[in-house]
């Protein structure tokens, strides 16, 4: 293979984002090429029953309607890559992006599509029963635990704001924060010790989430008392926030304190012409597969501008 490729548009990640920007950007005839990165997919490869994306009545496992967004973007002639990017020079244009620390692309524009990764609590038990009980995400979940007792993990916005979204399905929400006080703002906390069935378990932490093939039960303990106790329940929700894989841009690309890429408002451009970000990358507030694709029907269609303001189209 040539250790020298030029493309029009280079799309790095395939989740959601990344398939409905490489679907434009084909049929737009900008002749894109993905590298997948090292989970292919995205985070809905590690999802089972996606009941809340337009078009699916039925609901659909996340792997499998991966596989559909793989296959619209090949059939308009998307050139995959099953690998992972190793370094980046956004310095000039072509912009250089380096696969497998061996193969170069010279790009005309590229889009940034890698998603980001839920922090998990780095339990055995955890990650056995992800997508068979735990969930990082009470929006997407949430449903299938409707009458049921569960609990969230986290004293953050997003965790009391996913505790409050949880009540209104489930019988009794248990959230377990390790400190003695939420770090949520104050109009959050209000609304959670003003919902009735979420109890609030302060200086506690998760030992392990009981059950074989789905979740029982979880074990946790008191860190001030070092008393256990055992609580029935058949819903894990982990809401301690998510990390965007950008490391890979840092300093080239304006972040925020968390390292979202920054885009200008309304667009999905970044600071450097050429380059736009989509998806959860970019956005830390919905983080939803259908946001996700919005947002790389954007990129696209501002890169197909880029290219053809620049007579490079």
């Amino acid at each position: 293979m040539d250790t020298n490729e030029h493309v029009k548009t280079l799309i790095i990640g395939s989740g959601p984002a990344g398939y409905t920007a490489a679907v434009y950007a084909a049929r737009a005839d900008m002749k894109p090429l993905m590298i997948a990165g090292l989970q292919p997919g995205g985070q809905l490869t590690i999802t089972t029953e996606v009941e809340n994306y337009p078009g699916y009545p039925e609901g659909i496992q996340g792997p499998e309607m991966m596989e559909h967004f793989r296959k619209q973007a090949q059939r308009f002639g998307t050139d995959i890559r099953w690998s992972y990017v190793s370094s980046v020079d956004f310095s000039k244009s072509p912009f250089k992006v380096v696969m497998e620390e061996k193969t170069t692309f010279l790009a005309d524009t590229v889009i940034l599509a890698t998603g980001a990764s839920a922090k998990w609590l780095g339990l055995p038990s955890e990650e056995r029963l992800n997508g068979f009980g735990v969930s990082a995400c009470a929006v997407c979940d949430g449903y299938f635990f409707r009458k049921q007792d569960v609990v969230i993990v986290g004293g953050g916005d997003t965790a009391a704001e996913e505790a409050t979204y949880l009540a209104k399905l489930c019988n009794k929400v248990y959230m377990i924060v390790r400190r003695e006080e939420l770090r949520a703002s104050k109009a959050m906390q209000h609304r959670v010790f003003n919902t009735p069935n979420i109890e609030v378990l302060f200086n506690t932490e998760t030992l392990e989430i009981l059950g074989e093939k789905a979740v029982e039960g979880v074990k946790i303990v008191n860190v001030k008392t070092q008393e256990e106790d055992t609580l029935k329940v058949t819903g894990f929700f982990v809401a301690i926030g998510h990390q965007p894989n950008t490391e890979i841009f840092k300093g080239w690309l304006d972040m925020d304190e968390q390292g979202y890429i920054m885009t200008i408002p309304g667009s999905t451009r970044t600071n450097i012409p050429g380059i736009f970000a989509c998806g959860d990358a970019q956005d830390k507030i919905y983080r939803q597969a259908v946001t996700a694709a919005g947002t790389g029907c954007m990129a696209a269609i501002d890169a197909e501008r880029f290219l053809a303001s620049h007579g490079l189209h």
